[in-house]
């Protein structure tokens, strides 16, 4: 904005012809802007160097225009006033945006119709000073086309939005897209190539229904097996359902909690007849409560009561730390908290990412659960679609490795069990900081780990 602001400097000609071409071009490449970079994202060298070029060129157009507009109105308003009003308007008007954006137009709309609609809002500025000061804009009738033009196909972009969402996404998933919806919380997608499903919550792979009970196997039998007779079970996340298929298998277990942000999916994995068959309908059992609530949120509400419940295993399987809203449910405040609704027999376990692509991280989450007291038993499982894929258990106690796993099993015994809590050294321990609210480092070390994983 500061380089735009710069080059307004030399606009010295029909500044309000040119300040409405301004809005028109800020319209198009910003309300364009989100559609172009999905469509490409998987068709250029350096993403993020396109990304910046965008960034930078509605940038500079952006810092164009308040210079520009305090000397179309200079002659019209004393100094102080004009100022006064400028700025007033620009500041409550960038304060509005960033906040019903973010809150209000993404979760409900989507990133690429948000965009289209702040273009149009634009144009429509652009248009309202052609009919408000017409008798000051040399060429009227060419600034009117170009706005009414831009107009059109702005809101032709919002309307078939979903359909470049589709574009897109079928150059970068491999398979057919059988399901696809924005929800507030992410975008769900899923695809089909011969016989296998895949989910994927924000382009981020969840899980192939090859492969899927691998994971699933790994992240629930060792600590359900080891438990005493488990009763109450705590599930935050997995609201695909898969994990709970697994808890479902011990005939001890009397209640399951499931708390999951989006209901989107457990309405999804439990009415779609194909997703449904993949968990066994699960999410249908009498046995389970979903409650559709940030996690961070629901854990702090109940762990303050004195009635709060406890849980005899716990099973944390949320999203990988990519960003800072998932990162707090890796945090010593999290992991605190967990601590206040689990006995001294309960058992605890968190999927933590591949202790091979992301040793930082891995080992991130385990550091930070032992700051909070507990003793920890890190261990890992090959899931072909993931790789090395490994988990933290947390007791009070000593972790002992169960004798006997349900006989149903297609991957966990005892015999693979023992090589899953064995590190090779590129996968072992290392010193990190610890994973708090106000410093998150786990999504730094994440972000910085599988970036370098995924330009190979």
């Amino acid at each position: 904005m500061g380089i735009g602001s710069w080059f307004s400097r030399y606009v010295n000609r029909n500044l309000l012809s040119f300040f409405i071409n301004v809005e028109i071009i800020v319209g198009l490449v910003g309300g364009c802007s989100a559609a172009i970079l999905f469509l490409l994202f998987d068709h250029v060298y350096s993403f993020r160097l396109l990304l910046y070029f965008v960034v930078g060129v509605i940038g500079i157009l952006v810092g164009i225009e308040i210079p520009l507009l305090l000397r179309i109105l200079k002659n019209r308003f004393e100094f102080k006033d004009l100022v006064s009003k400028v700025f007033t308007f620009d500041y409550v008007g960038a304060l509005f945006a960033s906040i019903v954006f973010p809150l209000v137009l993404v979760p409900y709309l989507g990133l690429v119709k948000s965009s289209f609609l702040f273009g149009i809002l634009n144009v429509m500025v652009a248009i309202w000073l052609i009919y408000a000061i017409k008798e000051d804009i040399p060429k009227l009738h060419l600034h009117k086309s170009a706005a009414f033009f831009s107009l059109i196909f702005l809101m032709l972009g919002f309307c078939y939005s979903e359909k470049i969402m589709s574009i897109s996404e079928s150059s970068a998933y491999s398979g057919s897209i059988i399901y696809a919806d924005s929800t507030p919380y992410q975008r769900i997608v899923i695809t089909k190539q011969k016989n296998d499903l895949r989910l994927f919550l924000n382009s981020n792979l969840q899980f192939s229904s090859i492969d899927e009970y691998r994971y699933h196997e790994a992240l629930v039998h060792p600590i359900l097996s080891a438990a005493k007779s488990p009763k109450n079970i705590l599930i935050i996340g997995g609201g695909d359902g898969l994990a709970l298929r697994e808890v479902l298998k011990y005939p001890s277990v009397e209640k399951v909690t499931m708390v999951d942000l989006d209901p989107e999916m457990t309405h999804l994995f439990s009415t779609n007849q194909i997703l449904a068959q993949l968990n066994d309908n699960a999410l249908l059992s009498s046995k389970l409560t979903i409650i559709n609530r940030d996690a961070f949120l629901w854990l702090k509400e109940i762990s303050q009561k004195k009635d709060r419940p406890i849980f005899d295993a716990l099973i944390i399987d949320v999203p990988d730390p990519s960003n800072f809203s998932v990162g707090k449910l890796y945090s010593l405040s999290f992991f605190k908290q967990l601590r206040s609704i689990m006995n001294r027999d309960s058992l605890m376990v968190v999927q933590s990412t591949s202790p091979l692509v992301a040793r930082k991280s891995f080992w991130c989450v385990n550091n930070t659960i032992e700051a909070v007291g507990f003793l920890t038993s890190p261990y890992h499982a090959f899931v072909p679609s993931f790789g090395e894929w490994g988990f933290v258990i947390a007791s009070t106690k000593p972790y002992n490795q169960p004798l006997s796993y349900p006989q149903n099993l297609k991957y966990v015994s005892v015999e693979t069990a023992k090589d899953m809590f064995h590190f090779a050294s590129d996968m072992s321990q290392i010193n990190t900081k610890i994973q708090k609210l106000d410093d998150q480092v786990l999504v730094r070390y994440f972000d910085e780990e599988w970036s370098k994983y995924l330009i190979y």
